[in-house]
């Protein structure tokens, strides 16, 4: 992995929104941050989400790369439906963790099941915060 890449998924994004320190930093030293589109989904889809936090969670969007799920993108896909395959995993998990593999980034989540899959294949990579 070239530099510190990092995909955020939701619960992180909520955290860094909320003014995680341990977040801050680590989007500080980082050479790029991402999101799924499955993230921006997650988190725009919020049942009660307040104004003020949907223009900042924008604004944050704004300045960072959003990876979009394509058909096109043959490598995402391959890697989404090897991960379904044989494991419980939930679609949006999935395509989460395969689009932080497809950035060579490190997936920043609390979802213990994502850190463990990543554990056990070593083409990804999580940590929680």
């Amino acid at each position: 992995m070239r530099g510190k890449r990092y995909l955020f998924d939701t619960n992180a994004l909520v955290a860094l929104l909320q003014g995680h320190t341990g977040l801050l930093a680590l989007t500080q030293e980082a050479d790029w941050i991402g999101v799924s589109v499955i993230n921006v989904l997650e988190f725009l889809g919020f049942n009660g989400l307040r104004d003020t936090d949907r223009t900042l969670f924008l604004e944050l969007v704004s300045r960072i790369e959003v990876i979009d799920v394509s058909y096109a993108d043959q490598t995402l896909i391959e890697s989404i439906i090897n991960l379904r395959q044989g494991r419980a995993i939930k679609l949006p998990d999935a395509i989460i963790l395969a689009s932080a593999a497809s950035q060579n980034a490190t997936l920043v989540t609390r979802d213990v099941r994502l850190i463990s899959l990543a554990a056990e294949h070593p083409m990804f990579s999580a940590r929680s915060f």
